[in-house]
């Protein structure tokens, strides 16, 4: 589904290029809506391949390496897309007034994309890919509190809130072909 929505962005185009841009940052780190309208220029630093994310909702600022893909279309939005202004807001509204996204924007961006892909989801907004990122490293076998540290959690309470039940094993154990687990 994640595919499915980053497909129906026409990266051909200035906003779409933007909008990648975002979703991708959503995704890989788990961030929400806030912490992306927050990023500065300066919070890329592109000789070490590294993102750091200074107003995290715990208080604390977090360090990320910089994956290929996000600094790729980082780069693109910048070179081609990103409109020359003093203030050091990496996104900005692609229509007038010409200005840095703002939290509720860039929320809005996922919620558009996800319905162009034509996936439901109950509560569309940021959350749903932070979401899917958490279960990513659920999945992936990571703890709870390397998970918590990775998205900015205070507590792995908070982590936990994420974690979903994987249906598919709970079916196998059911039916008895998961024996060899146990």
């Amino acid at each position: 589904e994640v595919r499915r929505m980053l497909e129906a962005v026409d990266r051909r185009t200035a906003t779409g290029r933007r909008d990648y841009a975002i979703l991708l940052l959503l995704v890989t780190y788990g961030l929400r809506a806030r912490e992306v309208a927050a990023i500065k220029l300066d919070d890329i630093d592109w000789k070490s391949e590294r993102l750091r994310i200074r107003e995290r909702k715990a208080g604390h600022s977090t360090g990320y390496p910089l994956s290929s893909v996000v600094g790729n279309a980082i780069l693109e939005y910048l070179e081609k897309d990103r409109p020359k202004a003093s203030d050091r807001s990496l996104f900005f509204r692609m229509q007038a007034p010409i200005g840095p996204m703002s939290w509720q924007s860039i929320s809005g961006r996922e919620v558009h994309y996800l319905r162009a892909a034509g996936i439901d989801v109950p509560k569309g907004g940021s959350h749903t890919l932070r979401h899917t990122c958490v279960q990513w490293l659920v999945d992936a076998k990571f703890s709870l509190k390397l998970i918590g540290d990775y998205v900015g959690h205070r507590s792995a309470d908070s982590t936990r809130i994420y974690t979903k039940v994987d249906i598919e094993s709970l079916r196998e154990l059911s039916l008895g072909l998961g024996e060899d687990l146990l």
